[in-house]
């Protein structure tokens, strides 16, 4: 049986997992992409939508189970309104 971690954990490993080895890597060419990192490993994928970064996941990490998803400048993956954390160039 296969077990999940709590989600807050998830997220925390996630959030120090981007900022400590992805954050680097991405802000400056990818902003507004999305990064899928599986928390168990540190692999991670970026890509234009949640759906292409999750099978480039998948497709390096079958097995990822706990998978933390977040948009490259952004403080949430999805929003309703607001702006983003950088101004526009």
């Amino acid at each position: 049986m296969v077990t999940r971690r709590p989600s807050d954990e998830i997220a925390r490993l996630g959030d120090e997992i981007y900022e400590r080895d992805i954050r680097r890597e991405v802000e400056a060419d990818h902003h507004g992409e999305v990064v899928a990192i599986d928390v168990e490993s540190a692999t991670w994928a970026i890509g234009e939508t949640v759906i292409v970064a999750r099978d480039l996941l998948r497709s390096k990490r079958p097995d990822a189970i706990d998978v933390w998803l977040l948009r490259v400048g952004h403080r949430a993956l999805h929003h309703f309104g607001g702006r983003p954390l950088r101004n526009p160039r």
